[in-house]
């Protein structure tokens, strides 16, 4: 099937594309959103404008749409099916039944099939899922204690995944992030034929949340 892949720079849209892919399907644009605010519900508010990177490096056109909700999503995925010839979009949700059934309504008025190929997993055991799959991932917003400003910027390695575990466990956030207690960001991972250079960015901590704000990105060719 040609699917649309739903994506902000993080590793779940990423990660759900590239298993989508690993399934046989095709991915034949990406979409994304551009939200007003960090506070927006369903979609990641840091660094969404260098989605347009993470198409280019994918290989595929990009959709982009404004923040209003499903409704924008619907427009969107009617041309991204006018334009590229999609059947269905794929989405990273992993356990947020608001998020599955927005992106389920907006396909559905677009007359798709929306896919959740990682709905389910979560957990340290998930982490470890997607960087044995080749991701590479920063850490770009953090609201969840025990997770400081050290955080941001960081690359979650196999050894940092495990720390994540073990904080999730002492103070009671989901490991995954899925909750919104940080985002991330993709550096490199199997669906790009570029990494991503993070060239300059500038952090911000409040004293109990924090962001990474990506200045100046560009492809890079690998080694």
């Amino acid at each position: 099937m040609r699917l649309a892949a739903l994506v902000s720079g993080g590793k779940d849209g990423a990660y759900a594309a590239h298993v989508a892919r690993m399934a046989g399907h095709e991915i034949a644009c990406a979409v994304t959103a551009l939200p007003a605010s960090a506070e927006d519900m369903l979609w990641h508010h840091p660094n969404a404008r260098h989605a347009a990177l993470h198409a280019r490096a994918m290989g595929v056109p990009l959709v982009e749409f404004g923040p209003s909700g499903g409704a924008g999503l619907a427009g969107a995925l009617r041309e991204a099916a006018r334009e590229h010839g999609v059947e269905g979009v794929v989405h990273g949700g992993l356990a947020s039944a608001h998020q599955r059934d927005a992106f389920g309504a907006a396909a559905s008025a677009a007359g798709m099939r929306a896919i959740a190929p990682l709905w389910g997993r979560g957990g340290v055991a998930y982490l470890r899922e997607v960087i044995g799959a080749g991701f590479r991932f920063v850490v770009v917003s953090v609201s969840a204690g025990g997770l400081g400003p050290e955080w941001l910027g960081a690359e979650v390695t196999r050894e940092r995944a495990e720390g994540i575990g073990r904080l999730a466990a002492e103070f009671g956030f989901e490991a995954s992030f899925e909750g919104g207690e940080a985002e991330t960001f993709v550096v490199s991972c199997p669906l790009y034929s570029r990494d991503v250079e993070i060239r300059r960015a500038r952090a911000s901590w409040d004293g109990y949340r924090g962001s990474l704000e990506i200045e100046d990105a560009a492809l890079r060719a690998r080694a």
